[in-house]
């Protein structure tokens, strides 16, 4: 009994080196949190973004289907690389905070109404909001999925930044907007791009930041 509290006391202690479980769940909480209020900016604006989350919006857009319903379904093929690369821990975190964000972007609009956001203020906010939820997640060892894990498992690999690999990803997911978008909106959805990967190419760094 003694060692079941002593173990059960640890999982709930932070030190220098690692987060407590009720450290993660704060920060898979929030970091979900944050990344569906900036989709909501995007899509009161009828914006698009890069990574899986903008194949959800460009079959959203097409189809009509749920955007939390195909975000979800769409990053269902990336937990084997998660749980072959980075273990089962995180494979686990990231399936509930793709789990909890696919919850809140259909949730999160019935309670918050946006009759009017100019396009670029919401490419801006929308990608900052976003970029510190997703800053938010890989610090607790997880992401929303998709091409956030490929970015992490090539960062820690080649050494590459992760926010600098998504933007790549992301620019490629960016060249279909133009089936399903204006000009001025693929515009403003780049710059929405842009903001969300230099916020984590410039804040998510290991050597700066060691908790697990």
């Amino acid at each position: 009994m003694a060692e079941a509290r002593t173990s059960f006391a640890t999982l709930l202690t932070s030190t220098p080196n690692r987060h407590s479980l009720v450290d993660d769940a704060q920060g898979l909480a929030a970091g979900s949190m944050m990344a569906s209020l900036g989709v909501l900016l995007l899509s009161s604006a009828g914006l698009l973004t890069g990574g899986t989350t903008g194949v959800a919006f460009l079959l959203h857009y097409a189809t009509g289907y749920a955007f939390g319903l195909l975000f979800f379904v769409i990053n269902l093929p990336f937990y084997w690389l998660a749980f072959r690369r980075f273990g089962l821990g995180f494979t686990l975190k990231t399936f509930a905070a793709v789990a909890f964000t696919s919850f809140l972007t259909e949730a999160v609009p019935r309670a918050i109404g946006i009759s009017h956001i100019d396009p670029l203020v919401a490419a801006i906010f929308g990608g900052l909001v976003i970029g510190a939820g997703l800053l938010a997640l890989f610090r607790h060892r997880a992401s929303l999925g998709g091409f956030g894990i490929l970015a992490l498992y090539l960062q820690d690999r080649f050494g590459w930044r992760a926010g600098l690999v998504q933007l790549v990803f992301d620019g490629t997911v960016l060249l279909f907007a133009f089936f399903v978008a204006t000009p001025y909106i693929i515009f403003c959805s780049v710059a929405g791009a842009v903001v969300l990967n230099l916020t984590l190419a410039i804040n998510h760094r290991k050597d700066r930041y060691i908790a697990m």
